[in-house]
């Protein structure tokens, strides 16, 4: 008979454990080019799946505007993931041209400085054909869905009809496959003393009102003054991503707002709960429901028998998940 030394035991328990832990499995839907907290968030994904931690499954769009889709395929080749599907969105929302997208589009001696086989003009599927597709292969109640644009993809989702992908409506093929969606959206505490009305919700109220209303699996809200708490270090910024002498990342944020102006981390928050949802970095409030008024303004009531949450962030807190989340983004390519 072997017999271990407690260290030897140590370790096969440590392997054990980590050939258990599944990946979370993401879909990204995201108003990319709108803000850069966006591809900060799409970098962190990425520095995330490299660890293991979660698989991106795809990647849909909620800005209406030809240089995203290309921009996005670009970020995921740079981390070696080119494969990732890419959908957008035909809904006319925000059509306007982003300050930072185009970084993806550079040409150096004719030769994009950030490969990327997706181009202007590339025919790309519609978002919720693709939403349709990628869930009907996933496992039951195994997907995440972290929303950190308009809700217009996964109101339209809910609406569908039974297709060649599945025989399930829209409604009872999120219920069946989704876990629950996080999202950027919303404001549950007061800025300044006054009402927010969060730009993600305002852009497409109807299509926020259905989803509140109407979504079938728990809802996780991160609110406007969760990401406007925790800011990106411009520091990072600045020397975190030296390792290379052009990085798409470091170069989209200084063309968005260049530091030392310091971007709240908004998106990266519907991230970083998706992924480590047992690391009580944030804080959950008891279960409830989320109303969207006319207006955009999201009211949250409590009811235990609701399935919505918006988190938190303790003060003491926010130092510590800024630390981190400078450091995902940050951390090179595999």
């Amino acid at each position: 008979m072997q017999i271990l030394f407690p260290y030897a035991l140590l370790s096969l328990m440590l392997s054990a454990s980590v050939a258990l832990a599944e990946p979370v499995k993401i879909i990204f839907d995201t108003d990319m080019g709108n803000d850069v907290d966006d591809a900060l968030a799409l970098a962190m994904l990425h520095s995330l799946q490299t660890r293991n931690e979660v698989e991106l499954l795809a990647v849909t769009l909620t800005k209406d505007h030809a240089e995203v889709a290309p921009y996005v395929d670009a970020i995921n080749t740079f981390y070696g993931r080119g494969e990732i599907p890419i959908a957008k969105t035909d809904s006319g929302i925000t059509p306007g041209q982003s300050r930072f997208t185009g970084v993806g589009l550079e040409r150096d001696g004719g030769e994009y400085v950030y490969p990327h086989d997706l181009n202007i003009g590339d025919q790309v599927p519609l978002a919720v054909a693709l939403l349709r597709e990628t869930l009907a292969n996933q496992e039951d109640k195994s997907v995440v869905i972290v929303q950190v644009g308009f809700s217009t993809n996964l109101a339209q989702l809910l609406q569908t009809e039974a297709d060649d992908y599945s025989e399930l409506n829209g409604f009872d093929l999120v219920e069946r496959k989704v876990k629950n969606i996080s999202i950027m959206a919303g404001a549950f505490e007061p800025i300044n003393g006054e009402t927010h009305l969060e730009y993600n919700v305002v852009q497409d109220i109807p299509s926020a009102q259905y989803l509140a209303e109407y979504w079938p699996t728990p809802i996780y809200w991160s609110g406007f003054e969760i990401g406007l708490a925790i800011r990106y270090p411009a520091i990072s910024i600045e020397e975190d991503f030296g390792y290379l002498e052009r990085h798409p990342i470091s170069e989209s944020y200084q063309a968005y707002i260049p530091t030392p102006h310091e971007r709240p981390t908004w998106d990266l928050t519907s991230v970083l709960w998706t992924a480590r949802e047992d690391r009580n970095y944030f804080g959950v409030s008891e279960p409830g429901i989320v109303t969207v008024l006319e207006d955009g303004e999201t009211i949250f009531e409590s009811n235990l028998a609701g399935s919505h949450f918006y988190l938190t962030i303790p003060e003491s807190e926010i130092g510590a998940v800024q630390e981190l989340l400078a450091a995902l983004v940050s951390e090179p390519p595999n």
